[in-house]
């Protein structure tokens, strides 16, 4: 596999340099990071268990061959490392860890826009979806209103003979925007998740027959000073017992999110955000009441308990940005006293929607800052500090508890 991409990679570069100049245009371009960052105490536990200190750069490169006005092919590499491992990152610097992140084809046929292949998504600020697939998006374009419609490709079923068809999972979306005024847009969207037998599929192996669906609406109002949006999701749907399909599971959970910043002067602006996702008050009943989706789903908060900057781990317990059975609160202020530098601060409070085995469900209070300095035109320096004082969810209810705590720094240009 290794081979192939580095194969398929070399054949995009000879290909865009080999056609004539009239009938290719080529676009170029990337983003490369390289962080220190080192996490003490992470386990809640006063343990070194999960302790982690690390340098680690990242490489993305974009390649765009434009053929014409409405005809496109996109490709995106990533190459990751951390020092002293043995991809690039060891003596020798010679391993192989490239990845193809996006491939696809882009073109119009008015009003209509298809990105076809391998492609990135965002859905519902990443509550239900903020990753790549391979799939179809085909988005409908006027003035004042786009709706794409999307199929993703989420597994292939892998078992040989007549009910191979049977083991896919299909993703299907439905996500118009309208803009309403220049400040205020509404996105309603649906994603229905379908497979007559996914138990081959890690995120849903338990089921056989799923019938998974996700209805909700976001509201964007965007002012000169300030911002508001909101978000609203709904699961529903049921999936058959693999072990028993004569039994299955019904999803009811919900989720519910808002946020917003105002910019007091050039020099001072305050932000806030929180969110609602339901748990199951009963895993012993049919009822599956926690707000879960099966893949895909990606939002960051907190850097400690939601990745943030250094999305390397998060404290013991916390559900990372898998959003679900968690509400938390934030506010935060963000100092500007010059263009090229920024001081932001953020305290977040998060407990778990419903009681842990323990009987506990705070998992903490979490204090973040970030410096950000703008060293040349395309370099940029983010410096990061967190500090969680550890609830007793995060702890697991011990006695020697310890308050997790991270620095780290990034370097990053994009061209």
């Amino acid at each position: 596999m290794k081979k192939f991409t580095i194969f398929a990679f070399s054949a995009l570069l000879l290909m865009s340099f080999s056609l004539p100049v009239s009938a290719l245009e080529n676009d170029f371009g990337g983003y490369w990071r390289t962080r220190m960052f080192s996490y003490r105490d992470i386990s809640g536990n006063d343990t070194e268990s999960m302790d982690f200190t690390a340098v680690q750069t990242r490489t993305n490169l974009y390649y765009t061959a434009i053929l014409n006005d409405n005809v496109k092919f996109v490709n995106k590499f990533e190459m990751n490392a951390y020092w002293g491992d043995e991809g690039y990152g060891d003596i020798g610097a010679d391993g192989v860890e490239v990845k193809v992140k996006n491939t696809y084809l882009d073109f119009t046929v008015e009003p209509v826009n298809v990105k076809l292949g391998v492609q990135g998504a965002t859905l519902a600020r990443g509550f239900i979806f903020d990753d790549d697939f391979a799939g179809v998006t085909a988005t409908m374009n006027s003035e004042t209103i786009s709706i794409p419609f999307i199929w993703m490709k989420a597994y292939e079923g892998n078992n040989e003979g007549p009910g191979r068809n049977a083991r896919d999972v299909d993703y299907y979306i439905v996500a118009p925007t309208f803009k309403v005024s220049e400040t205020f847009t509404v996105n309603p969207y649906v994603l229905y998740a379908m497979s007559d037998n996914a138990q081959d599929w890690g995120p849903l192996e338990a089921y056989e027959d799923v019938s998974i669906y996700f209805v909700g609406l976001d509201l964007d109002l965007d002012m000169d000073m300030f911002s508001f949006w909101f978000t609203g999701i709904y699961e529903g749907g049921s999936a058959d017992l693999a072990s028993d399909n004569s039994k299955s599971h019904d999803f009811a959970s919900y989720l519910g999110a808002l946020g917003g910043s105002a910019q007091i002067s050039d020099m001072f602006g305050v932000h806030f955000q929180g969110f609602y996702a339901s748990g199951d008050d009963d895993k012993a009943d049919d009822d599956f009441e926690q707000f879960y989706v099966p893949c895909g789903q990606s939002h960051y908060w907190a850097e400690l308990m939601g990745y943030g900057i250094i999305d390397e781990t998060v404290s013991n317990n916390s559900p990372a940005d898998q959003i679900g059975d968690i509400m938390a609160a934030n506010a935060g202020i963000k100092l500007s006293p010059r263009e090229d530098l920024s001081l932001t601060f953020d305290l977040w409070y998060a407990a778990l929607a419903e009681d842990d085995e323990n009987g506990e469900n705070y998992l903490g209070t979490e204090f973040d800052a970030v410096l950000s300095y703008k060293l040349l035109e395309n370099i940029d320096i983010d410096v990061v500090g967190a500090y969680l004082l550890a609830g007793d969810a995060t702890t697991g209810g011990v006695d020697n508890d310890a308050d997790p705590y991270e620095i780290g720094a990034q370097f990053s240009i994009s061209f």
